[in-house]
């Protein structure tokens, strides 16, 4: 199998297997425990605490582990209007957010809080001057994402972030896509919340975290023991969090060894040669201002979910954009916000390559890939004008 969406989650890392084995086995105290298993836990919790708030840039700042980025989404979107009622009930979101952004924030419509969703231009990138009027003196949050998991594109975070700074307002990304693929300094970016998941970056599945800048409050949507500062009732799932902190030493280490000027290469390869071989494709997103190993591509005259289907009797892993979403009905959101025609959105495939892809998977794929875009175009299956 050649695996090519590493934007629905990556494989875990080798060393962060290592890293997790000790605390699935014998180092498997309740972090909140006082006795020596308890505390050998905590002190293992608090080292990745540090480690990560390190990588994002504010050893001062506070971090809240949660089981993944959809759970630290939710937190940063309800806890904050919820904690700001009284100074406002407006927030502002992209039209391209995860759904773990989007969801939220119409729950919180449907209780009564205003919500204004900011168009994107054909790229994917939010209009600057359409969000700057949207905010009102009753706005208390602006939510944009870092990078967008279905096209790669970069938000413009410092514009907003300042944007926000100016006026008052807090500001919340979702890094989940970006976070150790793309610099993200919060000394240098007025954010004050970021989220942030393990799974995209060789560690497990099941934990994430959401960073907020010291002197931040939101109100917790789990209530339970005093668990992480008192802002997510539970037992620390210890294991993860250990692996997640692997995973962060993992990429930082990669970054430092051009680990992802390579993946952008082959991302590149991958591109040029589909363009090269064959005809009708149209590569969605910014050309330049996007994630190193994100491609969607769409393949004019082509059903995405039949394509998807050959491709996986090939042994090519791709997605037709975010996994959570596989089996629905409805186009994706991200490339109807764009603009893109129905054929460039019915014809839409997502390769996001990793730390373990090769040049030579990127070649093989270039051979297998132009045949089964030739017989699945020739079958018309689905295919709309």
């Amino acid at each position: 199998m050649i695996y090519l969406d590493y934007n629905a989650t990556s494989p875990v890392h080798p060393e962060v297997r290592r890293a997790m084995a000790p605390f699935l086995e014998e180092a498997f105290g309740n972090a909140s425990s006082l006795h020596a298993k308890g505390r050998e836990s905590r002190g293992a919790v608090e080292s990745v605490r540090a480690k990560v708030l390190k990588a994002l840039g504010d050893p001062e700042g506070q971090l809240v582990f949660t089981s993944g980025g959809t759970e630290a989404d939710n937190l940063a979107l309800k806890g904050i209007p919820l904690c700001l009622k009284d100074k406002g009930s407006h927030l502002v979101i992209s039209a391209v957010e995860h759904h773990a952004v989007l969801n939220p924030a119409q729950a919180l419509a449907q209780d009564g809080f205003s919500v204004t969703v900011v168009p994107v231009d054909d790229q994917g990138r939010v209009d600057l001057e359409a969000l700057k009027e949207s905010l009102t003196p009753r706005t208390v949050l602006i939510s944009v994402m870092h990078a967008n998991n279905e096209v790669g594109t970069l938000q413009p975070i410092e514009e907003i972030g300042q944007m926000a700074r100016e006026r008052g307002i807090l500001f919340h990304t979702d890094a989940v896509q970006s976070f150790g693929k793309e610099p993200l300094d919060v000394r240098q970016i007025p954010v004050d919340l970021v989220s942030i998941s393990g799974h995209k970056l060789g560690g497990p599945k099941g934990v994430g975290a959401l960073y907020l800048r010291k002197g931040v409050r939101l109100r917790p949507l789990l209530h339970g023991g005093p668990h992480e500062h008192g802002l997510r009732g539970g037992t620390e799932g210890v294991p993860g969090i250990i692996g997640m902190g692997a995973a962060v030493e993992v990429t930082l280490k990669e970054q430092r060894e051009g680990v992802l000027a390579k993946v952008k290469s082959l991302r590149d390869r991958l591109e040029s040669g589909l363009r090269e071989r064959i005809p009708e494709v149209k590569v969605n997103g910014h050309p330049e201002e996007r994630l190193p190993g994100t491609l969607n591509v769409s393949f004019i005259g082509c059903h995405a979910e039949t394509l998807l289907m050959a491709l996986d009797l090939a042994g090519i892993c791709v997605s037709t954009g975010a996994a959570c979403s596989s089996g629905a009905t409805e186009p994706s959101h991200v490339l109807v916000a764009m603009g893109l025609s129905p054929s460039q959105i019915q014809g839409s495939i997502r390769f996001s390559l990793g730390w373990g892809t090769s040049s030579g998977e990127i070649e093989e794929c270039l051979e297998k890939i132009p045949p089964i875009v030739e017989r699945v175009r020739h079958a018309k299956v689905g295919v709309s004008p």
